[in-house]
């Protein structure tokens, strides 16, 4: 198949270029990242430098495709309003009117499960929880106006599968266990409550096999949104000391309770938004409310309908990602 690929520098994007690639698919990427796009184009997948906020570049990507993921957006816990809408609303938007324009026939949406939070805990969330009245932060609000975007394109007929995926993490992640690694080298990780929180993570071939189902998903599954996660909870403070083990590396943490974390996070965020350029804190009240509080999700649903079952375990992931970390840092 002849098939697209959104935000195909990113951490996911790219893992699903490759995979589409060795199952034989014809892959175009699409992504800012000009480094990251050659070594794609070495590989012979085809790259297209554009920013989800052109429409005319996004439309005309989806020209001849046969089918979209559409991995690409803002991802952050801070940053500017303007900027997470345009990444993440008018590129959604983009997508779907040039999927409808040319004919596409699925759009594979990647959403998140950020839209759930409201800072307290919850378990086993289903896909159908009620939503927040407001947003945790302007990543979360986007993405949850994005799901609206993909609703009006269904309901245009353009046959859509959505995916909310919990923490990715595995080879390639910049994001969420590096984080962790850097705050531990730098002092020490901070455990609130004991890091008794349970973490619900997804390793990234994982992902990308749930979203290789939604393309081939029955008719009962268009319009859907489904949770993915690997579908193990495990409390912070265990995940910490296994990940550390396997870096061979002494984990370093400080206490602090709920009330104190939130405090920091808060007076923090007070002070960058009054300094030039509004930087990111060091600590956010999402990234207390990430590691602080329990949040899984309910996987049933992606099981009973899409088939989805989750091949490499927790372990196995902080494993391949372990070695791959050693490999390249000292």
């Amino acid at each position: 198949m002849k098939l697209l690929v959104t935000g195909g520098t990113g951490f996911l994007g790219a893992h699903l270029a490759h995979r589409l690639q060795a199952l034989g698919h014809e892959v175009t990427a699409i992504g800012r990242n000009q480094a990251k796009g050659a070594a794609l184009a070495a590989r012979g997948i085809r790259f297209v430098a554009a920013d989800l906020a052109d429409a005319a570049a996004i439309k005309a990507a989806c020209q001849g495709q046969e089918a979209v993921f559409h991995a690409g957006a803002l991802s952050a816990p801070w940053g500017a309003p303007a900027a997470f809408y345009a990444a993440n609303v008018l590129g959604t938007r983009h997508i779907v009117d040039g999927c409808l324009q040319h004919g596409v026939s699925r759009l594979l949406h990647l959403s998140t499960p950020s839209i759930y939070n409201d800072y307290r805990e919850h378990l086993q969330v289903r896909e159908d929880a009620p939503l927040p009245a407001r947003a945790v932060n302007e990543y979360a609000r986007t993405k949850r106006l994005a799901e609206s975007e993909v609703q009006r394109g269904f309901a245009a007929g353009l046959p859509v599968v959505t995916i909310r995926p919990r923490a990715i993490f595995g080879l390639g992640d910049q994001a969420l266990l590096p984080r962790l690694i850097e705050a531990n080298r730098r002092g020490r990780v901070p455990l609130i409550n004991g890091g008794r929180a349970l973490i619900d993570l997804s390793y990234v071939d994982n992902v990308v096999d749930a979203l290789l189902l939604g393309l081939t998903a029955p008719e009962r599954c268009l319009g859907r949104a489904y949770n993915i996660t690997n579908g193990e909870p495990m409390a912070l403070h265990l995940l910490l000391t296994r990940l550390f083990e396997r870096l061979g590396e002494p984990l370093r943490t400080i206490n602090l309770p709920w009330r104190v974390a939130w405090g920091i996070a808060t007076a923090l965020e007070a002070v960058c938004r009054l300094l030039p350029g509004q930087p990111e804190p060091p600590l956010t009240r999402f990234a207390v409310g990430s590691i602080g509080l329990s949040q899984t999700l309910d996987i049933a649903a992606a099981r009973a309908e899409l088939g989805y079952a989750p091949r490499i375990s927790v372990m196995e992931g902080i494993e391949r990602f372990a070695q791959s970390y050693r490999g390249v840092r000292p």
